[in-house]
């Protein structure tokens, strides 16, 4: 996995053997970053990060100068390596979260310009978050929440749906407050 563009357009970030996660393929990242940098200033965004992983999309929101980066995951080894990760590229306004996300979502009184979520295909009741980050007011006005999910959602008739990007096998879907 690789950083697309930004202060450290390039780099190559090898996750241990040991990290269980599906990265956002570049390909898919990159064209959605595309969009994104379209409709948002990412230098002016408060970014979350939900179900982090591999922190792959973390670090591409922190090399394109985001204000400030916020990355949740639950599992122990992704969130140690999301964390060093982030130190060693010396990434400042990063923090690291532990935590489910549901919980976190559900205590979070912070707002955000964007809000990313790349929950496990498989893992049931994913689609909750959408429900979650609007009913708690998430996000900043203008926000835009992006929720990547397989081809078997479809939210085209959620109130705050403004389109579905498809990459392959990737599909996101973006919506806005």
């Amino acid at each position: 996995m690789r950083i697309i563009s930004g202060t450290h357009k390039g780099r190559i970030i090898t996750p241990p053997r040991n990290l269980r996660a599906r990265p956002t393929t570049d390909f898919a990242k990159e064209n959605i970053f595309n969009v994104l940098a379209g409709l948002v200033d990412l230098e002016e965004c408060d970014v979350l990060d939900l179900f982090a992983g591999t922190g792959s999309v973390s670090y591409e929101f922190a090399s394109r100068g985001a204000r400030s980066v916020t990355a949740v995951e639950i599992n122990p080894v992704h969130y140690a390596f999301i964390r060093e990760t982030a130190k060693a590229l010396d990434f400042r306004n990063f923090t690291t979260v532990k935590a489910n996300v549901f919980n976190y979502l559900r205590a979070c009184t912070r707002r955000f310009d964007v809000i990313f979520s790349d929950a496990p295909y498989d893992l049931a009741g994913s689609e909750t978050v959408v429900e979650i980050v609007f009913e708690r007011q998430l996000l900043n006005l203008g926000g835009l929440l992006v929720f990547e999910h397989s081809r078997s959602l479809d939210f085209a008739d959620h109130p705050h749906f403004f389109q579905t990007r498809n990459y392959g096998s990737v599909q996101f879907t973006v919506f806005s407050a």
